[in-house]
């Protein structure tokens, strides 16, 4: 497409414009995701379904040697992140892997996928203004204040909730959100996505809770999945919140945040 058009009379010439336009600001998002498809009667499936212990340390059998062995934030240097889907109908668990590092998958006993694993590149360029439409599943933790008995006496204190509805999440969600022109964290430190949404608009589904096997026996995670469309506000922050997920749980499959853009046919 050529330069706009210059209308010119006998007497004068209209100037051209030289000023450099005014760039979009943007920010760069690089990870790897992998995508596995078990079969849900397989041991190995049926064992991390049960625990989410179980699940972490299937997630983690994708990257042993980039960290030292028992390093206590081993998943947050590599920005290890994921999220799981059982189709009961199907016998089928989806799990995608979300990574900054490459995966080895080939200690998963071959009879317990169902096809092959797909390892894919990401390098998606964020622009201020550019909506996605994106997918999580989240703890979206809410607290509650008791009294407990302590050697000092009675003491207020917060209590964490593993059950949610969807109204908490929504609101949970919302704290997140940043609207044009907020600050990164909000009241309370609480850490904003660099995109703003309609969540009354967002389609939220209570999920089941999971319950802690044997390392953590009797605690639960509560979930929701959370479904949109979001328009980013602050690039930088929101590719921090794609790289390093959101809420707590992240360990447990909770806060990987899936986005694609909103011009790309295909659900999330």
């Amino acid at each position: 497409m050529g330069p706009p058009a210059v209308t010119t009379t006998p007497e004068t010439t209209a100037p051209v414009s030289t000023a450099p336009s005014r760039s979009v600001p943007s920010a760069q998002f690089i990870a790897c995701h992998s995508i596995l498809h078990l079969d849900a009667r397989h041991v190995l499936a049926q064992r991390a379904v049960l625990d989410p212990q179980i699940m972490h340390r299937t997630v983690m059998s994708g990257f042993y040697g980039w960290v030292e062995p028992g390093d206590p934030d081993a998943r947050a240097q590599m920005g290890i992140l994921n999220l799981w889907n059982l189709d009961l109908r199907s016998n089928k668990l989806l799990i995608v892997v979300q990574s900054r590092v490459q995966p080895d998958w080939s200690a998963l006993p071959a009879n317990a996928l169902v096809d092959d694993v797909t390892v894919l590149p990401v390098d998606l360029r964020v622009r201020r203004g550019e909506t996605f439409g994106f997918r999580t599943v989240v703890n979206p933790a809410r607290h509650r204040e008791v009294w407990k008995d302590t050697p000092q006496g009675r003491e207020r204190a917060r209590l964490r909730l593993a059950d949610t509805t969807p109204r908490h999440a929504r609101e949970w969600f919302a704290e997140r959100l940043q609207p044009e022109g907020a600050e990164p964290v909000g009241r309370a430190g609480i850490r904003r996505i660099g995109a703003t949404g309609d969540v009354g608009g967002m389609a939220v589904r209570i999920l089941p809770k999971l319950t802690f096997g044997d390392s953590h026996r009797g605690q639960k995670i509560g979930r929701a999945e959370i479904r949109g469309a979001l328009t980013v506000t602050d690039p930088d922050t929101f590719v921090q919140a794609l790289t390093n997920g959101i809420g707590r749980g992240r360990a447990y499959s909770s806060g990987l945040l899936l986005v694609r853009p909103r011009d790309e046919a295909g659900d999330m």
